[in-house]
Protein backbone atom coordinates (compact mmCIF):
# COMPACT_ATOMS: atom_id res chain seq x y z
CA UNK A 1 0.00 0.00 0.00
CA UNK A 2 2.46 2.56 0.92
CA UNK A 3 4.27 1.38 -2.17
CA UNK A 4 1.37 2.01 -4.34
CA UNK A 5 0.77 5.76 -2.77
CA UNK A 6 4.61 6.49 -3.02
CA UNK A 7 4.19 5.94 -7.13
CA UNK A 8 0.74 7.83 -6.89
CA UNK A 9 2.80 11.02 -4.89
CA UNK A 10 5.61 10.53 -7.75
CA UNK A 11 3.36 10.04 -10.41
CA UNK A 12 1.35 13.12 -9.71
CA UNK A 13 4.61 14.98 -9.09
CA UNK A 14 5.56 14.42 -12.52
CA UNK A 15 2.28 15.53 -13.87
CA UNK A 16 2.23 18.69 -12.23
CA UNK A 17 5.50 19.58 -13.75
CA UNK A 18 4.22 18.56 -16.82
CA UNK A 19 2.02 21.71 -16.66
CA UNK A 20 4.65 24.03 -14.90
CA UNK A 21 6.72 22.88 -17.97
CA UNK A 22 4.79 23.38 -21.02
CA UNK A 23 6.99 26.11 -22.06
CA UNK A 24 10.39 24.11 -22.10
CA UNK A 25 12.36 21.90 -23.68
CA UNK A 26 12.77 19.19 -21.08
CA UNK A 27 16.13 18.05 -20.14
CA UNK A 28 17.08 14.42 -21.55
CA UNK A 29 19.58 12.89 -19.07
CA UNK A 30 23.03 12.98 -17.65
CA UNK A 31 26.09 9.98 -17.45
CA UNK A 32 29.45 10.31 -14.90
CA UNK A 33 31.86 7.67 -14.64
CA UNK A 34 35.19 7.26 -12.67
CA UNK A 35 38.12 5.11 -13.23
CA UNK A 36 40.36 4.37 -10.43
CA UNK A 37 40.03 7.39 -7.97
CA UNK A 38 39.56 7.62 -4.81
CA UNK A 39 35.77 8.01 -3.42
CA UNK A 40 34.81 6.87 -6.08
CA UNK A 41 30.71 5.95 -5.70
CA UNK A 42 30.60 9.12 -3.34
CA UNK A 43 32.55 10.94 -6.11
CA UNK A 44 29.84 10.18 -8.71
CA UNK A 45 26.95 11.03 -6.58
CA UNK A 46 28.42 14.19 -6.02
CA UNK A 47 28.93 14.61 -10.00
CA UNK A 48 25.27 13.26 -10.36
CA UNK A 49 24.16 16.00 -8.61
CA UNK A 50 26.01 18.64 -10.59
CA UNK A 51 23.97 17.10 -13.35
CA UNK A 52 20.70 17.06 -11.60
CA UNK A 53 19.56 19.79 -14.52
CA UNK A 54 19.89 17.55 -17.48
CA UNK A 55 17.43 14.49 -15.79
CA UNK A 56 15.49 15.05 -12.34
CA UNK A 57 13.11 11.17 -12.89
CA UNK A 58 15.43 8.84 -11.98
CA UNK A 59 19.34 8.27 -10.99
CA UNK A 60 21.02 5.47 -11.23
CA UNK A 61 24.86 4.21 -10.44
CA UNK A 62 26.53 0.71 -11.42
CA UNK A 63 30.09 0.15 -9.83
CA UNK A 64 32.45 -3.03 -10.00
CA UNK A 65 35.54 -3.58 -7.50
CA UNK A 66 38.82 -5.03 -7.72
CA UNK A 67 37.22 -8.33 -6.85
CA UNK A 68 35.64 -8.84 -9.28
CA UNK A 69 32.03 -8.53 -7.68
CA UNK A 70 29.57 -5.89 -9.18
CA UNK A 71 26.47 -4.08 -7.75
CA UNK A 72 24.16 -1.13 -8.46
CA UNK A 73 21.79 1.43 -6.23
CA UNK A 74 19.17 2.72 -8.70
CA UNK A 75 15.82 4.75 -7.55
CA UNK A 76 12.74 7.07 -8.80
CA UNK A 77 13.64 10.49 -7.98
CA UNK A 78 16.09 13.42 -7.70
CA UNK A 79 19.66 12.41 -6.82
CA UNK A 80 19.78 13.48 -3.50
CA UNK A 81 16.53 11.00 -2.90
CA UNK A 82 17.32 8.21 -4.31
CA UNK A 83 20.56 8.26 -2.31
CA UNK A 84 19.34 9.31 0.83
CA UNK A 85 21.19 6.91 3.43
CA UNK A 86 23.04 5.34 1.10
CA UNK A 87 25.98 3.85 3.20
CA UNK A 88 28.35 4.47 0.18
CA UNK A 89 31.58 4.18 2.54
CA UNK A 90 31.04 0.64 3.23
CA UNK A 91 31.99 -0.39 -0.21
CA UNK A 92 35.32 -1.39 -1.14
CA UNK A 93 36.55 1.18 -3.38
CA UNK A 94 35.85 -0.02 -6.98
CA UNK A 95 38.16 0.41 -10.13
CA UNK A 96 34.71 2.22 -12.29
CA UNK A 97 31.70 3.52 -11.77
CA UNK A 98 28.31 4.55 -14.84
CA UNK A 99 25.94 6.24 -13.46
CA UNK A 100 22.90 8.08 -15.08
CA UNK A 101 20.40 10.63 -14.04
CA UNK A 102 17.25 9.95 -16.39
CA UNK A 103 14.31 11.93 -17.77
CA UNK A 104 12.20 9.86 -19.97
CA UNK A 105 12.39 10.81 -23.52
CA UNK A 106 12.16 7.38 -24.56
CA UNK A 107 10.45 4.34 -22.38
CA UNK A 108 8.16 5.11 -19.54
CA UNK A 109 9.11 6.20 -16.26
CA UNK A 110 9.12 2.85 -14.59
CA UNK A 111 12.11 1.10 -12.18
CA UNK A 112 12.76 -0.88 -14.89
CA UNK A 113 14.09 1.80 -17.34
CA UNK A 114 16.57 3.79 -14.87
CA UNK A 115 19.72 2.95 -16.05
CA UNK A 116 22.79 2.13 -16.40
CA UNK A 117 21.04 -0.85 -17.28
CA UNK A 118 23.67 -4.12 -16.98
CA UNK A 119 24.16 -7.49 -18.78
CA UNK A 120 26.66 -10.57 -18.51
CA UNK A 121 27.83 -11.46 -21.67
CA UNK A 122 30.01 -14.73 -21.06
CA UNK A 123 31.89 -14.54 -18.30
CA UNK A 124 32.20 -10.74 -18.66
CA UNK A 125 30.34 -7.96 -16.84
CA UNK A 126 28.61 -4.67 -19.32
CA UNK A 127 27.27 -1.75 -17.96
CA UNK A 128 25.45 0.97 -19.95
CA UNK A 129 24.26 4.62 -19.81
CA UNK A 130 22.89 6.71 -22.62
CA UNK A 131 22.21 10.55 -23.05
CA UNK A 132 20.68 10.72 -26.52
CA UNK A 133 17.89 9.14 -28.67
CA UNK A 134 18.28 5.95 -31.07
CA UNK A 135 16.06 7.03 -34.12
CA UNK A 136 15.87 3.44 -35.88
CA UNK A 137 15.35 2.02 -32.31
CA UNK A 138 12.26 0.65 -32.94
CA UNK A 139 13.42 -0.62 -36.40
CA UNK A 140 16.12 -2.66 -34.48
CA UNK A 141 14.16 -3.81 -31.87
CA UNK A 142 11.57 -5.52 -34.37
CA UNK A 143 14.89 -7.20 -36.33
CA UNK A 144 16.28 -8.45 -32.24
CA UNK A 145 13.14 -9.44 -31.46
CA UNK A 146 12.69 -11.84 -34.36
CA UNK A 147 16.10 -13.09 -33.52
CA UNK A 148 14.74 -13.91 -30.80
CA UNK A 149 16.14 -11.43 -27.94
CA UNK A 150 14.13 -10.82 -24.69
CA UNK A 151 14.54 -7.49 -23.63
CA UNK A 152 13.89 -6.52 -20.09
CA UNK A 153 13.15 -2.53 -20.48
CA UNK A 154 11.16 0.27 -22.96
CA UNK A 155 14.82 1.35 -23.22
CA UNK A 156 16.27 2.54 -26.66
CA UNK A 157 19.60 1.89 -24.94
CA UNK A 158 18.81 -1.93 -24.48
CA UNK A 159 18.80 -2.07 -28.38
CA UNK A 160 23.11 -1.39 -28.05
CA UNK A 161 23.35 -3.32 -25.13
CA UNK A 162 21.98 -6.11 -27.65
CA UNK A 163 23.62 -5.29 -30.36
CA UNK A 164 27.16 -5.67 -28.51
CA UNK A 165 26.10 -8.93 -26.99
CA UNK A 166 24.86 -10.44 -30.20
CA UNK A 167 27.75 -9.37 -32.33
CA UNK A 168 30.99 -11.86 -33.42
CA UNK A 169 33.72 -9.76 -33.09
CA UNK A 170 36.42 -10.88 -30.71
CA UNK A 171 36.93 -8.19 -28.38
CA UNK A 172 34.85 -5.31 -26.48
CA UNK A 173 36.11 -2.96 -29.13
CA UNK A 174 35.42 -4.55 -31.82
CA UNK A 175 32.03 -5.62 -30.69
CA UNK A 176 30.76 -2.03 -30.02
CA UNK A 177 31.70 -0.78 -32.93
CA UNK A 178 29.66 -3.70 -34.74
CA UNK A 179 27.15 -2.61 -33.55
CA UNK A 180 27.43 1.04 -32.88
CA UNK A 181 27.71 1.34 -37.21
CA UNK A 182 23.87 -0.52 -37.33
CA UNK A 183 22.83 2.50 -34.99
CA UNK A 184 20.83 5.77 -36.22
CA UNK A 185 20.64 8.85 -33.92
CA UNK A 186 22.42 10.60 -30.90
CA UNK A 187 24.27 9.41 -27.90
CA UNK A 188 26.71 9.79 -25.54
CA UNK A 189 27.60 6.75 -23.94
CA UNK A 190 29.81 5.75 -20.76
CA UNK A 191 30.17 2.25 -20.60
CA UNK A 192 31.95 -0.59 -18.32
CA UNK A 193 33.41 -3.49 -19.43
CA UNK A 194 34.57 -5.50 -16.33
CA UNK A 195 37.28 -3.24 -14.95
CA UNK A 196 37.58 -1.21 -17.61
CA UNK A 197 35.63 1.87 -18.77
CA UNK A 198 34.92 3.35 -22.75
CA UNK A 199 33.67 6.82 -23.33
CA UNK A 200 31.58 6.94 -26.60
CA UNK A 201 30.09 10.17 -28.39
CA UNK A 202 28.33 9.97 -31.87
CA UNK A 203 29.75 10.56 -35.36
CA UNK A 204 27.82 14.01 -34.88
CA UNK A 205 28.76 14.72 -31.21
CA UNK A 206 25.62 15.61 -30.86
CA UNK A 207 25.08 15.14 -27.41
CA UNK A 208 27.92 16.61 -24.95
CA UNK A 209 30.97 14.67 -23.33
CA UNK A 210 34.09 15.57 -21.53
CA UNK A 211 37.03 13.89 -20.01
CA UNK A 212 38.71 14.72 -17.12
CA UNK A 213 41.59 13.79 -14.91
CA UNK A 214 41.84 13.22 -10.94
CA UNK A 215 45.27 11.98 -9.74
CA UNK A 216 45.72 8.89 -11.45
CA UNK A 217 42.62 8.34 -12.51
CA UNK A 218 39.98 9.73 -14.89
CA UNK A 219 36.49 11.06 -15.16
CA UNK A 220 33.90 10.83 -17.50
CA UNK A 221 31.02 13.73 -17.64
CA UNK A 222 28.06 15.60 -19.64
CA UNK A 223 29.54 18.41 -18.68
CA UNK A 224 32.23 20.07 -16.90
CA UNK A 225 30.91 21.12 -14.16
CA UNK A 226 30.22 17.66 -13.32
CA UNK A 227 34.04 17.73 -13.27
CA UNK A 228 34.51 20.39 -11.02
CA UNK A 229 32.50 19.61 -8.46
CA UNK A 230 34.90 16.78 -7.32
CA UNK A 231 38.23 19.01 -8.27
CA UNK A 232 38.83 17.43 -11.37
CA UNK A 233 40.88 18.71 -14.08
CA UNK A 234 39.24 19.36 -17.28
CA UNK A 235 41.02 17.03 -20.48
CA UNK A 236 39.36 17.69 -23.20
CA UNK A 237 35.74 16.96 -24.84
CA UNK A 238 35.05 13.35 -26.20
CA UNK A 239 35.28 13.40 -30.15
CA UNK A 240 32.54 12.93 -32.38
CA UNK A 241 32.80 9.52 -33.67
CA UNK A 242 35.35 8.78 -30.90
CA UNK A 243 35.67 5.56 -28.43
CA UNK A 244 38.04 6.08 -25.62
CA UNK A 245 39.10 3.51 -23.60
CA UNK A 246 40.52 3.55 -20.17
CA UNK A 247 42.05 0.06 -18.48
CA UNK A 248 45.23 -0.60 -16.28
CA UNK A 249 47.18 -0.59 -19.67
CA UNK A 250 46.49 3.14 -20.06
CA UNK A 251 44.35 4.75 -22.43
CA UNK A 252 43.37 4.54 -25.75
CA UNK A 253 41.30 6.01 -29.16
CA UNK A 254 39.43 3.82 -31.60
CA UNK A 255 36.59 5.29 -34.38
CA UNK A 256 32.76 4.45 -34.44
CA UNK A 257 32.90 5.07 -38.68
CA UNK A 258 35.01 6.14 -41.04
CA UNK A 259 32.71 9.49 -41.52
CA UNK A 260 32.52 12.48 -38.73
CA UNK A 261 29.73 14.96 -39.70
CA UNK A 262 29.80 17.61 -36.20
CA UNK A 263 26.51 18.58 -35.18
CA UNK A 264 26.56 20.34 -31.59
CA UNK A 265 23.31 20.79 -30.24
CA UNK A 266 23.44 24.19 -30.21
CA UNK A 267 20.15 24.41 -27.78
CA UNK A 268 22.94 23.26 -24.91
CA UNK A 269 24.08 26.88 -25.11
CA UNK A 270 20.71 28.73 -24.88
CA UNK A 271 18.64 25.73 -22.24
CA UNK A 272 19.82 22.79 -21.30
CA UNK A 273 23.66 23.04 -19.97
CA UNK A 274 24.49 24.13 -16.59
CA UNK A 275 25.77 28.35 -17.13
CA UNK A 276 29.28 27.39 -15.58
CA UNK A 277 29.67 24.25 -18.35
CA UNK A 278 32.00 25.20 -21.23
CA UNK A 279 31.75 23.84 -24.97
CA UNK A 280 34.19 23.95 -27.62
CA UNK A 281 35.72 26.48 -25.95
CA UNK A 282 32.74 28.94 -24.95
CA UNK A 283 31.40 29.18 -21.41
CA UNK A 284 27.71 28.94 -21.54
CA UNK A 285 27.27 31.88 -19.85
CA UNK A 286 29.03 34.19 -21.96
CA UNK A 287 27.29 32.26 -24.54
CA UNK A 288 23.99 33.59 -23.42
CA UNK A 289 25.13 37.03 -22.27
CA UNK A 290 26.63 37.22 -25.68
CA UNK A 291 23.13 36.29 -27.18
CA UNK A 292 21.39 39.00 -24.98
CA UNK A 293 24.07 41.43 -26.76
CA UNK A 294 22.87 40.28 -30.35
CA UNK A 295 19.44 40.03 -29.71
CA UNK A 296 19.48 43.84 -28.81
CA UNK A 297 21.77 44.59 -31.79
CA UNK A 298 19.51 43.13 -33.85
CA UNK A 299 16.77 45.84 -33.63
CA UNK A 300 18.21 48.22 -31.32
CA UNK A 301 15.13 48.83 -29.11
CA UNK A 302 15.10 51.60 -26.18
CA UNK A 303 11.41 52.06 -25.84
CA UNK A 304 11.54 50.09 -21.82
CA UNK A 305 11.87 51.12 -18.27
CA UNK A 306 13.35 48.29 -17.31
CA UNK A 307 14.58 44.44 -18.59
CA UNK A 308 13.47 41.84 -16.98
CA UNK A 309 14.04 37.83 -17.25
CA UNK A 310 11.86 35.02 -17.07
CA UNK A 311 13.59 33.08 -14.29
CA UNK A 312 16.17 31.43 -14.08
CA UNK A 313 17.07 30.59 -17.79
CA UNK A 314 16.48 34.03 -19.50
CA UNK A 315 18.92 35.40 -16.81
CA UNK A 316 21.95 35.82 -18.46
CA UNK A 317 20.60 36.76 -22.05
CA UNK A 318 18.66 39.72 -19.94
CA UNK A 319 21.70 40.60 -18.16
CA UNK A 320 23.77 41.13 -21.91
CA UNK A 321 20.43 42.82 -23.27
CA UNK A 322 20.88 45.62 -20.71
CA UNK A 323 24.66 45.94 -21.32
CA UNK A 324 24.26 46.28 -24.90
CA UNK A 325 20.85 48.35 -24.91
CA UNK A 326 21.66 50.70 -21.29
CA UNK A 327 18.26 49.66 -20.01
CA UNK A 328 18.01 48.70 -16.31
CA UNK A 329 18.31 45.04 -15.62
CA UNK A 330 15.99 44.08 -12.51
CA UNK A 331 14.04 40.53 -11.11
CA UNK A 332 10.46 41.34 -11.60
CA UNK A 333 9.42 38.02 -11.47
CA UNK A 334 10.83 35.83 -8.84
CA UNK A 335 10.68 31.61 -9.33
CA UNK A 336 9.72 29.10 -6.33
CA UNK A 337 12.48 26.77 -6.62
CA UNK A 338 10.57 24.18 -4.77
CA UNK A 339 7.24 23.83 -7.24
CA UNK A 340 6.62 19.96 -7.77
CA UNK A 341 7.66 18.26 -4.04
CA UNK A 342 5.48 15.34 -3.76
CA UNK A 343 2.82 16.58 -1.41
CA UNK A 344 1.76 18.70 -4.10
CA UNK A 345 -1.56 17.20 -5.34
CA UNK A 346 -2.13 17.97 -9.38
CA UNK A 347 -5.68 19.00 -8.91
CA UNK A 348 -7.86 21.31 -11.94
CA UNK A 349 -7.42 24.24 -8.95
CA UNK A 350 -3.83 23.76 -8.67
CA UNK A 351 -3.16 23.60 -12.94
CA UNK A 352 -4.97 26.60 -13.24
CA UNK A 353 -2.43 27.86 -11.00
CA UNK A 354 0.42 26.34 -11.74
CA UNK A 355 1.96 29.41 -13.06
CA UNK A 356 2.17 31.49 -10.78
CA UNK A 357 3.06 28.62 -8.56
CA UNK A 358 5.90 28.54 -10.23
CA UNK A 359 6.53 32.57 -10.48
CA UNK A 360 5.43 35.54 -8.60
CA UNK A 361 6.11 39.20 -9.48
CA UNK A 362 7.39 41.85 -7.40
CA UNK A 363 4.42 44.63 -7.47
CA UNK A 364 5.69 47.23 -6.12
CA UNK A 365 8.85 47.30 -9.22
CA UNK A 366 6.74 46.49 -12.15
CA UNK A 367 3.29 48.61 -11.71
CA UNK A 368 3.02 51.24 -14.23
CA UNK A 369 6.46 50.14 -16.28
CA UNK A 370 6.80 49.97 -19.88
CA UNK A 371 9.08 46.38 -19.71
CA UNK A 372 11.06 44.27 -22.19
CA UNK A 373 11.21 40.88 -21.08
CA UNK A 374 13.30 37.94 -21.82
CA UNK A 375 12.55 34.61 -22.24
CA UNK A 376 15.08 31.84 -23.44
CA UNK A 377 12.26 30.26 -25.74
CA UNK A 378 9.01 29.67 -26.32
CA UNK A 379 7.68 25.96 -27.46
CA UNK A 380 3.48 25.81 -27.17
CA UNK A 381 3.28 28.90 -25.75
CA UNK A 382 1.12 28.88 -23.30
CA UNK A 383 3.29 29.40 -20.06
CA UNK A 384 4.54 32.18 -21.88
CA UNK A 385 0.66 33.68 -22.20
CA UNK A 386 0.35 33.10 -18.27
CA UNK A 387 3.16 34.61 -17.63
CA UNK A 388 2.40 38.00 -19.54
CA UNK A 389 -1.30 37.66 -17.69
CA UNK A 390 0.83 37.50 -14.19
CA UNK A 391 2.36 41.01 -15.23
CA UNK A 392 -0.38 42.23 -16.34
CA UNK A 393 -2.19 41.97 -13.72
CA UNK A 394 0.48 43.59 -11.40
CA UNK A 395 -0.07 46.71 -13.39
CA UNK A 396 2.84 46.49 -15.93
CA UNK A 397 2.07 49.33 -18.67
CA UNK A 398 3.78 48.09 -22.16
CA UNK A 399 5.31 44.55 -22.70
CA UNK A 400 7.94 44.07 -25.19
CA UNK A 401 8.55 39.99 -25.22
CA UNK A 402 11.92 38.90 -26.79
CA UNK A 403 13.31 35.42 -27.19
CA UNK A 404 16.83 34.60 -27.01
CA UNK A 405 16.68 31.99 -29.99
CA UNK A 406 15.18 31.53 -32.92
CA UNK A 407 11.52 30.55 -33.50
CA UNK A 408 11.06 26.63 -32.90
CA UNK A 409 9.19 25.12 -35.34
CA UNK A 410 10.25 21.08 -35.52
CA UNK A 411 10.56 18.49 -32.88
CA UNK A 412 13.74 17.24 -31.59
CA UNK A 413 14.37 13.11 -32.29
CA UNK A 414 17.98 13.37 -30.26
CA UNK A 415 17.24 12.99 -26.76
CA UNK A 416 15.11 16.14 -25.82
CA UNK A 417 11.21 15.61 -24.93
CA UNK A 418 9.32 17.90 -26.85
CA UNK A 419 6.19 18.35 -28.04
CA UNK A 420 4.96 17.30 -31.98
CA UNK A 421 5.17 19.95 -33.84
CA UNK A 422 1.47 20.68 -34.59
CA UNK A 423 1.52 21.83 -30.93
CA UNK A 424 4.83 24.20 -31.49
CA UNK A 425 3.15 27.42 -31.44
CA UNK A 426 5.51 28.96 -34.02
CA UNK A 427 5.24 26.26 -36.46
CA UNK A 428 1.80 26.60 -36.57
CA UNK A 429 1.16 30.78 -36.27
CA UNK A 430 3.08 33.74 -38.20
CA UNK A 431 4.88 36.45 -35.75
CA UNK A 432 1.96 38.54 -35.46
CA UNK A 433 -0.54 35.79 -35.04
CA UNK A 434 2.06 34.80 -31.60
CA UNK A 435 2.26 38.31 -30.24
CA UNK A 436 -2.20 38.57 -30.60
CA UNK A 437 -2.13 35.40 -28.73
CA UNK A 438 0.77 36.25 -25.93
CA UNK A 439 -1.09 39.86 -25.95
CA UNK A 440 1.82 41.33 -25.85
CA UNK A 441 2.67 44.87 -27.45
CA UNK A 442 5.69 43.93 -29.49
CA UNK A 443 7.42 40.50 -30.35
CA UNK A 444 11.23 39.32 -31.18
CA UNK A 445 12.92 36.28 -31.89
CA UNK A 446 16.81 36.45 -32.60
CA UNK A 447 17.57 35.42 -35.79
CA UNK A 448 19.71 32.10 -36.27
CA UNK A 449 22.40 34.04 -37.77
CA UNK A 450 22.42 35.98 -34.75
CA UNK A 451 22.57 32.87 -32.70
CA UNK A 452 25.86 31.76 -34.74
CA UNK A 453 27.28 34.91 -34.20
CA UNK A 454 26.85 34.89 -30.40
CA UNK A 455 28.52 31.25 -30.12
CA UNK A 456 31.30 31.89 -32.33
CA UNK A 457 29.97 29.89 -34.59
CA UNK A 458 28.32 29.12 -38.27
CA UNK A 459 28.62 25.68 -38.86
CA UNK A 460 29.01 22.22 -36.66
CA UNK A 461 25.73 22.55 -34.88
CA UNK A 462 22.32 20.45 -35.08
CA UNK A 463 19.61 23.72 -35.13
CA UNK A 464 16.96 21.38 -36.43
CA UNK A 465 14.32 22.49 -34.29
CA UNK A 466 15.02 25.95 -35.59
CA UNK A 467 15.18 25.03 -39.34
CA UNK A 468 13.66 21.33 -39.47
CA UNK A 469 17.28 20.36 -41.40
CA UNK A 470 17.88 16.91 -39.22
CA UNK A 471 21.44 16.05 -39.58
CA UNK A 472 20.71 12.12 -38.67
CA UNK A 473 17.79 9.68 -40.52
CA UNK A 474 14.71 9.51 -38.60
CA UNK A 475 14.18 5.58 -39.10
CA UNK A 476 11.86 5.17 -36.58
CA UNK A 477 9.34 8.65 -37.46
CA UNK A 478 9.51 7.79 -41.65
CA UNK A 479 8.39 4.31 -40.51
CA UNK A 480 5.73 5.63 -37.70
CA UNK A 481 4.48 8.06 -40.84
CA UNK A 482 4.06 4.89 -43.42
CA UNK A 483 2.62 2.89 -41.15
CA UNK A 484 -0.29 5.39 -40.35
CA UNK A 485 -0.49 6.13 -43.98
CA UNK A 486 -1.38 2.37 -44.80
CA UNK A 487 -3.82 2.58 -41.78
CA UNK A 488 -5.59 5.11 -43.67
CA UNK A 489 -5.67 3.35 -46.91
CA UNK A 490 -7.25 0.14 -45.25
Amino acid sequence: MKKMMIKSLRRNQKNLMSYINQDRFIDHCAVFGTYNIKDAVYSNILGLHALQHRGQEASGIFYFQDNGQFSFKKGIGKVSEVYAGFDHEQIENPKVTNGHNRYSTFGGSEEKNIQPLYAQINKDIISISHNGNITNAHYLKQILLEDGCIFQSDMDTEVILHLIAKSKETNIIEKIQDALRKVEGAYSLIITYNDEIIAIRDPNGIRPLVLGKKDSGYVISSETCGLDIINSTFEREINPGEIFLINDKGTRSFSIANKVDKKFCIFEYIYFARPDSNFLNQNVYEARINIGKELYLEKKENNSDIVIPVPDSGLASAIGYSEASGIPFQLGIIRNHYVGRSFIQPKQELRDLAVKMKHNVNLKLLKGKSITLIDDSIVRGTTSKKIVSLLKNAGVKEIHFKVASPAIIGSCYYGVDTPNEDNLIANIKNLEEIKNYLEVDSLQYLSLNGLYKAVNGNSGYCDACFTKNYPVPLVDQTLKKQQKEQIKLV
